[in-house]
């Protein structure tokens, strides 16, 4: 049965339902909270209300913060590529991206196209060291669970450049939580199941199935990171994002026109272009996210965060 953990400034909760209680540990980290499971077991007695606490991400700093690329069918062909030719590729974020669930995404000034993009975070669980074996036996032993994430995105400055990390990487461009839920074998053989959603001022951008939309699962990420990424407990994984996110791919004829300019004159065309594009995140706006199986037996919350510019 699945676990899931809360965290404020003060430790860590076992949250059941509308409730919480406090676990009984000195962890201070999310690796060390993971090797503490004694205390995670024996959680009992008082409880508050998850209402009066103020959730910071259940993810702790730092850790290292990994990446798949355009990992889900609808997003790729959104993208302008066929998924047919899609190969299992990486990124890396930096931690101090991470925010909490209900924390303000800051907007640097410099950045013109704010974008989201809701997805499923992999906790690891123990130390993952190049080379290691991971089957679908071990898989569990190497996940300990799920939380949802947001990989906000600084558009203007990711495409020219050609590489993620600074577009991806600003403070609060990495929401995490609030729940780290974690996951036996059987729970997590539902991955398929769980639906990403995600909307701006209530209006629905993203919604869609992990089943017949990602193209490389956990266990497929994990095995080609571990040729060759180190990772450790309490690291994250992102998984990907489903179709909807405010940047789509050009016509295909204005594409073809584009590849043959130089790439200073492609860019201030493509973002002349993108300025009438009102999906990208503004002033104000309120962004919210939420993953759960659709009969709620797996749910890893919702956030909830405000768009500010610096």
């Amino acid at each position: 049965m699945s676990t899931s953990i809360i965290r404020t400034a003060d430790g860590w909760w076992v949250k059941t339902a509308d409730r919480a209680t406090k676990i009984g540990t000195s962890a201070s980290t999310t690796a060390q909270l993971l090797a503490d499971r004694a205390a995670i077991a024996a959680a009992t007695g008082d409880t508050v209300a998850v209402d009066g606490l103020d959730l910071l991400s259940p993810l702790t700093r730092p850790c290292r913060v990994v990446a798949q690329m355009t990992n889900f069918e609808s997003h790729v062909r959104d993208s302008g590529m066929d998924p047919k030719t899609v190969p299992l590729t990486f990124f890396r974020k930096s931690s101090a991206s991470i925010g909490g669930p209900f924390d303000d995404i800051v907007k640097p000034t410099h950045v013109r196209f704010l974008d989201y993009e809701v997805e499923i975070g992999l906790v690891i669980g123990r130390d993952l060291p190049v080379g290691t074996d991971v089957t679908p036996g071990n898989l569990t032993d190497y996940v300990a669970g799920l939380v949802i994430t947001n990989d906000v995105s600084a558009r203007d400055i990711q495409l020219p450049q050609t590489q993620f990390y600074e577009a991806k990487s600003y403070p609060t461009f990495t929401p995490v939580g609030p729940e780290l839920v974690l996951l036996d074998a059987d729970e997590l053989a539902r991955f398929g199941d769980l639906r990403l959603r995600l909307s701006v001022n209530g209006d629905e951008r993203q919604n869609a199935l992990v089943e017949g939309d990602m193209l490389y699962r956990p266990l497929a990420a994990l095995q080609s990171l571990t040729r060759f990424q180190d990772l450790a407990a309490g690291d994250l994984v992102l998984t990907g994002t489903p179709a909807g996110t405010a940047l789509v791919a050009p016509p295909k004829p204005i594409e073809m026109i584009g590849a043959l300019l130089p790439p200073a004159v492609k860019w201030k065309a493509f973002f002349k272009r993108q300025a009438s594009n009102r999906k990208y995140l503004q002033q104000d706006d309120v962004v919210t996210a939420s993953v759960a199986t659709d009969d709620g037996a797996i749910d890893l919350g919702s956030q909830r965060m405000k768009v500010v510019f610096a």
